[in-house]
């Protein structure tokens, strides 16, 4: 007999099989391997406990499938595409007391997130500036068939952590399919020695994870920064392109950003869409202050990324604190 539960545990593994190929079957391809938790910047194990991402980007032939898609897209086309981004990913979100087994109506729900997509990039070179697009599609799950709760109790059990009592009470599952649309402007320029870029972004996302109209700016520093693109990003910001060109020397850059979002919908707190689940008052407004450094040498390089991040829902306490680290080499 098959169980709603094993019907999504399998739905979930069809989209992890569909997107892994994709990942790992390219060559000339720049991947990376993303890892974000709390304990990287905050110490605590709560809210958005931890996340996993497996990145692939690589410059589509004249043949591939992308640049069909663009030549029917607003504002794109076949020539202008220059890469076509895959990414497959896990993330975990808690309540603060994860020692509680009974429900806590005042913190945000348990969550389980899998997610699988495919994003295409253009940059435009200007005189002086450079413009570059991300248009995103994202197709995946939440609830128990994700594996959330064997993955976080697993990992504590070898740490020799307490494991999180209140899974019970997570959301139920979900298919989930979300849009996003990103556009930044860098100005290109020089200080005292060192290479500058910096300008605003504006981004859009559209779906039953995730709506919202966001806007901010960034500014990226120090040497070597026509070998590099990008900075990385952290959720519910969609897979931007972030990496280096290879093959080239010692380069390194530093980035501090500001991010205002108007929150319309988040699934992860809103709960769940067809099922009653537990859901906490989420915010209209939150925003993000991001700083961190990326070093690049040869076919390789390291990022970290630290995120400061207001107050999501009205019950929340404190604001957030995470951080990430970025691998990426070229294969």
């Amino acid at each position: 007999m098959t169980t709603p539960r094993s019907r999504y545990l399998r739905h979930g593994l069809c989209l992890t099989m569909a997107i892994l190929p994709a990942i790992a079957t390219a060559e000339d391809s720049l991947y990376s391997l993303k890892l974000t938790n709390d304990t990287l910047s905050a110490g605590g194990d709560e809210h958005y406990t931890n996340g996993i991402e497996v990145t692939r980007v690589s410059i589509p032939d004249e043949y591939h499938w992308a640049r069909q898609i663009a030549t029917h897209l607003p504002g794109w086309s076949a020539q202008g595409l220059d890469a076509v981004g895959y990414h497959l990913a896990h993330q975990i979100y808690t309540p603060n007391d994860i020692q509680a087994g009974a429900l806590i109506e005042d913190d945000r729900p348990y969550a389980g997130l899998l997610l699988g997509g495919v994003s295409l990039f253009d940059d435009v070179e200007r005189e002086g500036w450079r413009e570059a697009s991300v248009l995103d599609l994202e197709v995946g799950l939440v609830g128990p068939a994700t594996g959330a709760e064997k993955l976080q109790n697993a990992a504590h059990r070898v740490l020799g952590s307490e494991e999180a009592e209140g899974w019970d009470n997570q959301l139920e599952n979900e298919p989930i399919l979300n849009l996003g649309w990103h556009k930044a402007w860098w100005v290109q320029d020089d200080l005292g020695g060192l290479e500058m870029e910096y300008g605003p972004h504006t981004s859009l996302a559209l779906g039953n994870l995730y709506t919202y109209a966001g806007t901010g700016g960034t500014l990226r520093f120090g040497q070597g920064l026509d070998n590099s693109f990008g900075i990385p990003s952290v959720a519910p910001a969609m897979s931007l392109r972030q990496g280096f060109l290879p093959g080239k020397s010692f380069g390194w850059y530093g980035f501090v950003g500001v991010e205002g979002r108007y929150m319309a919908h988040n699934l992860l707190l809103d709960g769940n869409t067809f099922e009653d689940s537990h859901e906490v008052d989420r915010r209209e407004w939150v925003g993000d202050l991001k700083a961190g450094v990326a070093v690049n040498w040869g076919d390789w390089q390291l990022a970290y990324t630290a995120v400061w991040r207001t107050k999501e829902f009205e019950e929340q306490e404190e604001s957030d604190r995470f951080g990430s680290l970025t691998l990426s080499t070229w294969l």
